[in-house]
Order: C-alpha cells, then sequence, then structure tokens
C-alpha cells in the first residue's frame, strides 16, 4: 500500500473534544506561559506520553500465541483452505447480503472456531451440508465470531456454509461506496480498500495474514455494470431482473486483505504482456487518460519478472482508478486500487511532472505482486518486508527507466522524514511488536516505508547489487504462496551475498534510532587521521530524560569531498583511520546512501565548506540536511545553518533548494504568532527570491523537468512568506486562467491557485469553489477545494469547515479540507474548535480512522504544550491501543516544535538581525 505524500498527508483521518480558553487573549499567554508553567507542563506532558507507550506495550503483553507460535489474534486450532463467496451488494441502499461456504482444516477436534466479523448480522451457520448448526456470538471490540457447535468437529477437512448480511460503508474501509461527478449527474460506484484488517467488514474470515488460502467469487449486480475482481471473469449470466451473476476464477492461496472488488459504470482499456492482460480500468469516459499508466504497467511487468526470477503467476493485472473513498493505492493481487488522481494523466489539466507520481506509485503497488502479495510477512511485526521494499523497489525502477528523474536524489526527503521521526522518545523498531488490528494501522508511517527503504538500498550497496539480486531471487522462490519472515531474508541474502549482514541488519531493523557518526580530524604536521565514533542521534527536549544508548554495525563510506571512497568501513564502536593530509577535506557518507547523520568537528566542517562547491550534490545536500538536523536536535546552534547557506549557489540544484525550502517553511509555521516571524519571513524571501528570480515565471524547458518542479515549488512558499510581488502576479494570472483556462500551463496550476487560495477574499474564494463543483476531474477538484480551505481569513475558514457537513464534498477529502484550514489557511484553533463541536458527526462518516489517526496528527499543527496537554488528555483516541500510539507520537511531534521554537526561533533572529543577506 502507497500512502506517504503530501495528498495523503492531507486526506489521513481523526477526531477530538476538549475544554481549551478561547479568548485570545488566554491563548497568547498559554503559548508563552511563565518558566515555572512550562516546566510544570512538560513534565506532566514526559508522564504522559510514558503512561500511553506503557498502555500500548501492555496490550501487546497480553497478546497471547497459538501453539504453533504465530503471531496473530485467533487461534490456528482451524485454518480456511478455500472460500466460495457470493455476494449481492445493494449499490443504493448499502445493504450487503452474501453467503460463504469455506473449506477449513481442523487442527485439533473443536466444538467452537473464532473467525472475524465487523458489523455483520449473520442469518445461519451450517457444518457439511447442514449436519449442523452453530450459534453465534459476537464480539464488537475485538471484531470476532464465535461459532459453537452441539458436538466438536472432527479433526480434518470440513465445510462452513454462512449466510450473512454485512454493509457497504461510506468511508474507506471494507466495501465501501463513492459518489462521483459525470458530465450527466452524480454516479456512485462501489470498490474495496481491506488492508490491514477490513475483509472482515466484507464477509466473515480469518482476517490475518498468516491464514492463506484461494478465494472464488461470484457477484449479483445490475447487467450494465461491470465487476472488477483479482482474477478473470469466467461466466456471466443474467438473472431475475435486470441483474446478472458474475463469477471469477478462484485466486492462489493468497491473504485476505489482498481481495478486491470494484463495480460500476467502468470502461478498460488493455495490452498484452508476455501472455498477461494489463489493463487499466476507469469511470466511463476516462479511459484515455489511463495510458501512461497502462504502458507504465506492461514494461514494469516484464522488468520485476526478470528481477526477481519468478513470473507474475495471475493471468490478468488490472489498474483501477477509484475517485474517492481512499487517498492512495493498494496492492489487491491481480487487481490493484489507485486514488484516481494518482493513476490517470490527463495532460489537460496535469503537469508532466505528474508523470513522475503516477510511474512511483504503479511501480511500488506492483512490486508488491511479489513482495507481500506472492511472499507475505506472517505478522503486521514484519509489514516492512512489503513496504520497504516496495518503496525501495520503486526507485529502483524509477532509475532503470528514467535516469533523468534522479529518483533517489529527488527523493532524499523520505529518508530525511524517517530520520526525523526516528530520533524521538516515541520512535519504534522497522520490526516492531503489534498487538491488533488499531496497532497495525499505526505501522504504515514512514519507519516502515522509508527506514526500511533506506536500510536496503544500503545493504543492497554493502553486498553489490548482483549478490543482492540473487538473494532476493532465493528468497521469492523459497517462499512463494506462504508466509515469511526478516530472518528468512537475511538468511537468503547471506547465503549468496558472501558477506554477513544478519548483525548490521538486525542492529538497524531490531532497535529503533538513528545513528550519529561523529567524526574528528587530528594532524601531526603533514599526515591527517580522522577518527569516528557513533552515538545515539536524538531530536528530544534538553530537559527530557535521556534515552537509551545504540549501538549499531554501520557501513560508513569515507574518502576526499571530490573523491573516491577510502576501504570500506563497517563501523561497531570507534575507529581511527588515516586521512590524507593535513588540511584535506574529508566527507563520511559519501554518496548519501548510509542511513545515519554526521557530526563534523570545526577543523572538518570548514574544509568541507571550502571544497563545498567541488562536491557531488548528493553529498552538498548531505551537509546540508545533517546541519538542519543538528541544529533540530540542539548538538548545532540556528546561525550555524544559517551560514551554511550562503555557500550555495541560487542554480544549485533542485534538490538542495528543496530542503532550504522545507526548513524555511518549517521555520515560517514555528514562528506563527511570534515577533520573530518577520525577520524570519523577510530573510527567507531574501535567499529564495535570487533562485526564482533565475528561472523566471516562464522559462524554458519540458515543464517535465526539475526546473519546472523547483519554480512551483518557489512560488507556493514565497506565497506563504508573503512575497508582494509574487502575490501580485498570482493573481493576475488567476485572472487570465478564469478567462481562458490555457493561459496558465498545467506546471503552474497548483502553485498559482495555491497562492491565490491562501490570500483569496470572498469573490476570490466563490470563484475557487465554483471551479471545483464544475470540474469532474478528480485532482482539479482536489486542487480548487484545497486552494479554498487555504483561505486565511477567517470567515472564509468557518464557511469551509461548515462544507465538510454538507453532502458536497467527497468524503475522502473532508479530513484534507479541514487540516487545510489548520496549516496552510493558519487556524488551528478555529479548526480544532470545529472538529470537537462535530466530532461525532465526523467520525460516523469518517470511520475509526478518524478518532484515532486523524485527530492526533491534526493537532501536530499546534506548536505549544498547551495544546500537547489537551491531546494527551483527549479520552476518544485512547480508545484503542493504535489511539494510544499515535497520541503519544503527536504529543511528542508538538513538545518538539515548542522546544525547537524557544531555542532556534530567538538565535535565528538575533542573527539575521546583525548578517542581513
Amino acid at each position: 500500500m502507497a500512502t506517504f505524500s503530501l495528498l495523503d498527508c492531507l486526506l489521513r483521518p481523526s477526531a477530538m473534544t476538549s475544554e481549551y480558553p478561547r479568548d485570545p487573549r488566554e491563548l497568547r499567554a498559554m503559548n508563552k506561559p511563565a518558566t515555572h508553567v512550562r516546566r510544570a507542563l512538560l513534565r506532566r506532558l514526559a508522564t504522559a506520553i510514558g503512561l500511553l507507550l506503557t498502555m500500548a506495550a501492555g496490550a501487546r503483553a497480553e497478546q497471547t500465541f497459538s501453539f504453533d507460535r504465530t503471531p496473530g489474534k485467533l487461534p490456528k486450532t482451524v485454518v480456511p483452505l478455500h472460500y466460495a463467496i457470493e455476494l449481492t451488494p445493494d449499490i443504493a441502499s448499502l445493504a450487503l447480503p452474501g453467503v460463504e461456504t469455506v473449506d477449513i482444516e481442523v487442527r485439533e477436534a473443536t466444538a467452537q472456531l473464532t473467525l472475524n466479523a465487523v458489523n455483520t448480522t449473520f442469518a445461519e451457520v451450517t457444518s457439511d451440508d447442514g449436519a449442523q448448526r452453530a450459534e453465534v456470538a459476537t464480539d464488537a471490540t475485538a471484531q470476532t465470531a464465535t461459532l459453537t457447535f452441539a458436538k466438536p468437529l472432527a479433526a480434518g477437512r470440513h465445510k462452513l456454509r454462512i449466510a450473512f448480511t454485512a454493509q457497504i460503508n461510506k468511508f474507506g474501509a471494507g466495501l465501501f461506496s463513492v459518489d462521483y461527478p459525470t458530465r450527466t449527474g452524480i454516479k456512485r460506484m462501489i470498490s474495496s480498500k481491506l488492508e490491514p484488517a477490513d475483509a472482515r467488514r466484507i464477509f466473515p474470515c480469518w482476517d490475518e495474514p498468516s491464514f492463506k488460502a484461494s478465494f472464488a467469487l461470484t457477484v449479483v449486480i445490475p447487467r450494465n455494470l461491470l465487476a472488477v475482481g483479482n482474477m478473470p471473469v469466467t461466466s456471466e449470466e443474467p438473472v431475475a431482473g435486470d441483474l446478472k451473476k458474475v463469477a471469477f476464477a478462484p485466486t492462489p492461496k493468497m491473504s485476505s486483505y489482498l481481495f478486491v472488488l470494484t463495480v460500476g459504470e467502468l470502461e478498460r482499456v488493455t495490452a498484452d504482456a508476455g501472455g498477461v492482460k494489463v489493463g487499466v480500468v476507469t469511470t466511463e469516459g476516462k479511459g484515455g487518460q489511463g495510458r501512461f499508466a497502462l504502458d507504465s504497467a506492461v514494461k514494469l511487468l516484464a522488468y520485476y519478472n526478470d528481477y526477481f526470477g519468478v513470473k507474475y503467476p495471475l493471468p490478468k493485472l488490472d489498474l483501477i482508478a477509484v475517485p474517492g473513498g481512499f487517498g492512495g493505492a493498494m496492492e489487491n493481487w491481480g487487481g490493484i486500487t489507485f486514488f484516481e488522481s494518482r493513476l490517470l494523466f490527463d495532460p489537460a489539466t496535469s503537469a508532466e511532472t505528474v508523470r513522475r507520481g503516477i510511474f512511483a506509485i504503479i511501480a511500488h503497488e506492483m512490486a508488491h505482486m511479489w513482495f507481500g502479495d506472492l511472499v507475505t510477512m506472517a505478522w503486521w511485526d514484519n509489514l516492512w518486508l512489503n513496504e520497504g521494499f516496495a518503496s525501495w523497489m520503486a526507485t529502483k525502477a524509477s532509475e532503470q527507466f528514467y535516469p533523468q528523474w534522479q529518483g533517489w536524489l529527488n527523493g532524499y526527503g523520505a529518508k530525511q522524514f524517517a530520520m526525523a521521526l526516528d530520533a524521538r522518545r516515541t520512535s519504534h523498531p522497522v520490526q516492531q511488536p503489534i498487538a491488533d488490528h488499531s496497532e497495525a494501522v499505526t505501522a504504515f508511517d514512514a519507519i516502515t516505508y522509508n527506514k526500511g527503504q533506506a536500510l536496503i538500498r544500503m545493504l543492497e550497496n554493502y553486498l553489490g547489487e548482483q549478490a543482492f539480486r540473487e538473494g532476493i531471487r532465493k528468497y521469492m522462490a523459497a517462499h512463494a504462496y506462504s508466509n515469511a519472515t526478516t530472518a528468512d531474508l537475511w538468511q537468503a541474502l547471506e547465503s549468496t551475498g558472501g558477506k554477513t549482514i544478519t548483525g548490521i541488519a538486525a542492529s538497524f531493523t531490531e532497535q529503533d534510532g538513528v545513528p550519529l557518526v561523529v567524526a574528528e580530524a587530528t594532524c601531526d604536521g603533514v599526515a591527517q587521521r580522522l577518527t569516528l565514533r557513533q552515538d545515539r542521534f536524538v531530536i528530544a527536549p534538553a530537559n527530557n530524560p535521556p534515552l537509551p544508548a545504540r549501538n549499531w554495525q554501520i557501513p560508513v563510506a569515507v574518502g576526499p569531498a571530490h573523491g573516491r571512497p577510502f576501504d570500506e568501513i563497517l563501523l561497531k564502536g570507534s575507529t581511527n583511520i588515516p586521512a590524507g593530509a593535513c588540511g584535506d577535506a574529508i566527507k563520511v557518507n559519501l554518496g548519501d546512501v548510509g542511513y545515519y547523520r554526521v557530526e563534523y568537528g570545526p577543523k572538518n566542517r570548514a574544509a568541507l565548506l571550502n571544497a563545498f562547491p567541488q562536491m557531488q550534490v548528493t553529498d552538498r545536500l548531505n551537509v546540508v540536511t545533517d546541519s538542519w538536523a543538528l541544529v533540530q536536535a540542539g548538538r548545532a546552534e540556528a546561525p550555524s545553518y544559517l551560514a551554511l547557506l550562503d555557500a550555495l549557489d541560487a542554480g544549485d540544484h533542485r534538490a538542495v533548494w528543496d530542503q532550504v525550502i522545507s526548513t524555511f517553511a518549517s521555520l515560517n509555521r514555528l514562528s506563527r504568532g511570534r515577533t520573530e516571524r518577520p525577520v524570519i519571513q523577510a530573510y527567507a524571501r531574501a535567499k529564495l527570491r535570487p533562485v526564482f528570480d533565475r528561472i523566471g515565471w516562464d522559462g524554458a524547458g519540458s515543464g517535465g523537468d526539475d526546473t519546472a518542479l523547483l519554480r512551483a515549488s518557489l512560488i507556493s512558499t514565497l506565497g506563504d512568506l508573503g512575497d508582494a510581488a509574487i502575490v501580485a502576479e498570482a493573481k493576475r494570472r488567476f485572472a487570465a486562467f478564469v478567462d481562458d483556462p490555457n493561459s496558465l500551463p498545467t506546471a503552474l496550476r497548483d502553485a498559482v491557485t495555491h497562492v491565490v487560495g491562501v490570500t483569496a477574499d470572498r469573490a476570490t474564494y466563490d470563484k475557487l469553489l465554483a471551479l471545483a463543483r464544475n470540474s469532474t476531474a478528480t485532482n482539479e477538484r482536489l486542487r480548487y477545494y484545497l486552494a479554498a480551505a487555504s483561505a486565511r481569513d477567517a470567515e472564509l475558514a468557518r464557511a469551509t469547515l461548515a462544507l465538510t457537513l454538507t453532502n458536497e464534498l467527497p468524503d475522502t477529502i473532508v479530513t484534507g479540507m479541514i487540516n487545510a484550514v489548520a496549516s496552510a489557511g493558519e487556524q488551528p484553533q478555529l479548526a480544532w474548535d470545529f472538529v470537537q463541536t462535530n466530532f461525532d458527526i465526523l467520525l460516523a462518516r469518517q470511520g475509526p480512522n478518524f478518532r484515532d489517526q486523524f485527530v492526533p496528527n491534526f493537532m501536530t499543527n499546534f506548536t505549544d504544550e498547551g495544546h500537547a496537554a489537551e491531546l494527551a488528555a483527549f479520552a476518544p483516541s485512547q480508545s484503542t491501543t493504535g489511539g494510544r500510539v499515535m497520541v503519544a507520537r503527536s504529543v511528542q511531534a508538538i513538545v518538539i516544535s515548542a522546544d525547537l521554537a524557544a531555542r532556534v526561533l530567538p538565535a535565528a533572529d538575533s542573527w539575521i538581525r546583525a548578517h542581513k543577506p
């Protein structure tokens, strides 16, 4: 499943309630509490975080394991072998009646068996052609149904027949409905999203990844609709009225979360890929927008068949565009679902650079056809085996087919995001204990995806590309159609790589945290030596208790700043190496492949800054990112980072300037409502404006290159920073666009619309809503709705929040709209009051993720201890283990922001005033 992007952050669900002063004077007072009050709050917050983490850990400790020691919540005394499922979805009423016959293997005689079910009514449950009828007891909290028979079922094979009625949801879990606009009015389709544990919302099942079985699906639907499942259709026949019965071929053995069903007024474009029928499925009239996706899938299938050494085993592979329901993509075997704007490309509405994102997400999801679908982790504690590898493989494929995109360099932010989270007290190991379905949801984070990806890249670099590939092939062949663990992967890689990697890999996967390599140079008059020692890199307020020490086995690349690395170093503690002549600039983490931070001594750092222009761009970027990270960790002062910016050339690579833009955006957010903000904004404008002036509004280029991406990023950021000329020009271009849409290049539309939205008055706000309402393209609707939600005028923000309670907006973007009011619109308290007042309504519409995920994530819009304490005390989000984990993470994030603002902003303000650019 692909979830990490700006869109995903905007669309995450959530909720909350509490008492908080509404008077602005009280808010200002709480934002700057007296020292003793602040310390008391921090002590309370540290206690709250510890309590939350202890409660979550306690729930994990209570987890029991069955006799075969496979992790999970269900007993393994009964296992499913095959499901024959017939569903009759009522798309109008959203009822989902069905009947299933499940072939099971009873491993030891039992009169009771337990499986998963949510919001399901059981009509009749029998065994072996009616030999016995079962009584059913459901547990809503555990999401289980226990079937009790009068006599035990003997060990061996049996058949269960279960008649039931489930429901089609309006939020993106289980089988859900999507109402979408067309030129002829609103239409409805249904689709599914089941990871990690929502197959139980469609049919009763053993809904854990280790329970692999085959699935034979039949659906009864209106004759004018198309149904898409995991496998090809084997028959269609008319039934009573205007309905038809559609039967699909049985799937191979797979986990229940990979089941898929999509039904609607759909069309398909197809191509043959070595005997596999590849298709892109869209709502009617949009098939042509799937051509880039189709071409990408065909070449990716051939590439992956070769790389993995095991051919894709299903006869077809559909990529399904869903115009709502969820914000990412899901790797259902044979029928991958995508949020529509993540799959379709329309040159009339999409920038050329959008192709990069489409290719990346297709490559990620298709990699799952092997890593995840063919070979599946045994339990969610090894989720990184799915997501980390799919993320790594997607970038590897991008480098293969589009080297000009520079996937690793331009994707540097993924590793940076992971390292920022991994440096916190609330981090977790890549392999982490998972207690239940609610906690499984929390595992889909940047540690799992991005740290996993970075670790795999580092290990491939250490072993060598060919040896690593042979290990992956061996792993695939050994565990096809089965489940595997991280240990299985290390064994396969060691057997082909000729190097021991278990110790390296375990030090990064079995413990949390980011290594810090401290590099100190000494000189004996002629020769230079470099001492390397490792420490733990931590981002936490200074008055927090220290985190436990860690020790890693780190493959370290060290060498001249513009040369080749010295001999390979595996740093286990500390070492001392020869490092050229005195004064030579020696760079650690050459190429920025390693997952660690670097802190240089004063002499090293000075030499590096002198050699900065001659470094490779990856190394310049690495120095810049580590410099800011050291400021965040309190190991360096803000002026050291700001002074480094003077060494940057306006013509440097987009990735370098994107890091600077990200830092300025962070400082701008932290300084909201503070006296330092005007100074920081003026400084950021002064540093970024020459970069923009060099490339201009209408520079040459294809629109799909890095310059186009940097231009758009600069326009958005300078607009946020209040650059009057940028704002005025954006408004002028938007006005021309309203009269003539062809006047504004697609590459500029998101950026211009964002700036116009942030500064909107009522007339502009109404125009943005009109544009959204008149469009049937999902990406356009998102563009205009989110721009309107970014308006910083309080009355317009209230209008946006009221809009989220109507039926106008797709449920998919409601949480994104609320978050945009808080973040881009800079009205977090207004949005928070709204969420609390309307919590029950929003929870009912958005589902449990609104409570457990969205609310904690939303609260990180605040940067003061008062709101951290408010979140820690908010009960609804702590009703599940997963919710408590998310609250603890977000409380820590808010406290870190408050500490960073208190430390960094005054120092930055003073330095800027003394060193005006």
